[in-house]
């Protein structure tokens, strides 16, 4: 079974030039769970969504995969 790839992090972050690692600092957050976001293991909730945008300093809708929101 194939993973749905929710989120856009992975690809985003990579646009941004930016590391889950530096990602993690950014938000105080354990790197582990960063991980898990970017491998789409896991979401992250509304309120990190928006973090993680204000972090990257992008729209926090560049983050989600578009056919997700279309169901």
């Amino acid at each position: 079974m194939e993973k749905e790839m929710i989120n856009r992090l992975k690809i985003v972050l990579a646009e941004e030039q930016k590391s889950s690692k530096w990602l993690a600092e950014q938000l105080g957050k354990d790197r582990a769970t960063v991980s898990k976001w970017v491998t789409n293991t896991m979401q992250p909730d509304a309120r990190n969504l928006l973090r993680i945008a204000e972090a990257l300093n992008i729209d926090a809708g560049r983050l989600l995969n578009q056919k997700h929101l279309k169901k």
